[in-house]
């Protein structure tokens, strides 16, 4: 009987991320042929046989919805090739923020996505940073829910800021915050927002003291960073030393990118989880260590749980 071993194919959108996640992994990534129809309509194939092993499938699913589409054909493709087990590697889960109902008639979007990939094939997901945990619930099968907080305090530990402050920019993210907060024995700083439209700060608080502080922002996702940006601006008036901020996934839509250049933020350290370019305010760090990891861990039957905790370090 072949010994089962691990293969490691990419979506087109994740591609740059899955290349050094196989390179740390110690193979090359497996072939993939995606047909482009006159349409718009395209076909996955799996150039490799899957037959028996185990498939980790890599793919961010942030806009457009090709690309979850794509994830999507590619899981077909390796449970109709009699893959053993397929494993969604998605490090930015998008439709994220759709996780409850907070108005009548809306969707769920998150629990939709759930229920797709489920039905799809894959026999476990790993993923990064949700932006609720309750998504881990809407998966009738296991979750491996990492953290790049392993990635950002080491980073912050080198920095030697002294009077550090931890600080949430909405009161959702203080659970958040306050485990940054917790671990690196500092203080913590709420900013409470009014918004009347999405993606829009009317009105900003500083709930706690920032004066002759170094503060760092802790969020799962950048978008347009209009929060960001205003809360920067309002801890430098109230006499923060310097502001900067940590996000896992940098969304960046629209004037984003611009508005953290030309804002109060010392500087924005995101992950590679999405696609982007370093700027002079902008520092990217890379999960592929973290997540080449748990797939040798996950196809070795080993255990991942020290990725479960806050922060991994060494």
């Amino acid at each position: 009987m072949a010994e089962r071993i691990a293969q490691i194919f990419s979506g087109r959108a994740t591609h740059y991320l899955a290349e050094k996640i196989a390179n740390v992994y110690g193979q090359e990534l497996g072939k993939v042929n995606v047909t482009q129809f006159a349409d718009g309509e395209f076909q996955t194939c799996l150039e490799d046989t899957v037959r028996g092993n185990d498939v980790f499938i890599i793919q961010s699913t942030f806009a457009p919805a090709d690309n979850m589409m794509e994830l999507l054909l590619m899981i077909d493709a390796a449970k109709r090739a009699s893959a053993d087990r397929i494993v969604a590697v998605i490090p930015y889960f998008g439709f994220a923020r759709q996780d409850r109902k907070d108005k009548p008639r809306v969707a769920i979007g998150s629990k939709l996505l759930a229920d797709i990939l489920t039905a799809a094939g894959i026999s476990r997901l790993v993923t990064m940073d949700l932006h609720s945990d309750q998504i881990q619930g809407f998966f009738n099968l296991p979750v491996d829910h990492l953290y790049a907080s392993s990635i950002f305090v080491p980073y912050l530990q080198n920095l030697n800021l002294d009077n550090l402050v931890i600080a949430a920019p909405d009161t959702g993210g203080a659970k958040r915050a306050n485990a940054y907060a917790k671990f690196l024995k500092c203080d913590l700083v709420l900013c409470y927002k009014q918004r009347s439209v999405a993606n829009k700060v009317d009105k900003m608080t500083i709930i706690g003291d920032v004066k002759g502080k170094n503060v760092v922002l802790v969020d799962d996702i950048i978008d347009t960073g209009g929060t960001l940006c205003k809360a920067a601006e309002l801890m430098e008036a109230e006499g923060a030393k310097s502001v900067r901020a940590i996000c896992t996934h940098a969304v960046l839509s629209g004037p984003a990118i611009e508005r953290i250049n030309n804002s109060h933020l010392e500087e924005l350290i995101v992950t590679d989880t999405l696609p982007r370019q370093e700027t002079d305010k902008i520092h990217i760090l890379s999960v592929a260590d973290l997540i080449a990891d748990v797939i040798k861990r996950i196809h070795q039957h080993e255990s991942i749980s020290t990725h479960y905790e806050f922060v991994t370090i060494g």
